[in-house]
Parts: C-alpha cells; sequence; structure tokens
C-alpha cells in the first residue's frame, strides 16, 4: 500500500495535466516554447507515473488491466476478472 500522500499527488498531477492539456497543445503547435516553460511543471503528461488503481502500488504495474501484479495475481485466483484463468499445463 502506497502513502495517501503519494496518491493524493499522483491524482493532482493528472487533474493538473487535464487542466492544461488544451493550452500546452496550442502552445506546442505554434511553437511557444517560453509559454510552455512557463506553464508549471507539474502540466507535463510526462510526469504522470502510473499507479494501482487499487491500492497505489508504483511498480510492477500492468497497463492492460490498471493494476500491479500482486492484485492482478489476488484477483485473477478469486476469478474476478474477466477472461483471465489461472494456467495450469
Amino acid at each position: 500500500m502506497a502513502k495517501k500522500s503519494k496518491i493524493a499527488k499522483a491524482k493532482q498531477r493528472e487533474a493538473m495535466v487535464a487542466k492544461y492539456a488544451d493550452k500546452r497543445a496550442a502552445l506546442k503547435a505554434a511553437g511557444d516554447y517560453i509559454g510552455l516553460a512557463a506553464l508549471p511543471k507539474d502540466s507535463s503528461p510526462v510526469r504522470v507515473h502510473n499507479r494501482d488503481r487499487i491500492d497505489g502500488r508504483p511498480h510492477a504495474y500492468m497497463r492492460e488491466f490498471g493494476m500491479s501484479r500482486l492484485n492482478f495475481r489476488q484477483l485473477a485466483h478469486k476469478g474476478q476478472i474477466p477472461g483471465v484463468r489461472k494456467a495450469s499445463w
């Protein structure tokens, strides 16, 4: 489980990226790099890091499912992820 402060900061970054997306695209199209530099650093989409939606774990993130490998494994064993079954051979 990630710290609550880290999860909150990640959500805040995502909100800031969404807020400045149109302005950033317009400045990029115009080639105004001074204007881009004046925007807040956290408004850049590069600074957003993928985190597990369940507990906020930043490592071992599986993009297709939006969760870490640990939570994926637990839910797959319980049969709670549609279309996923444990392999047996």
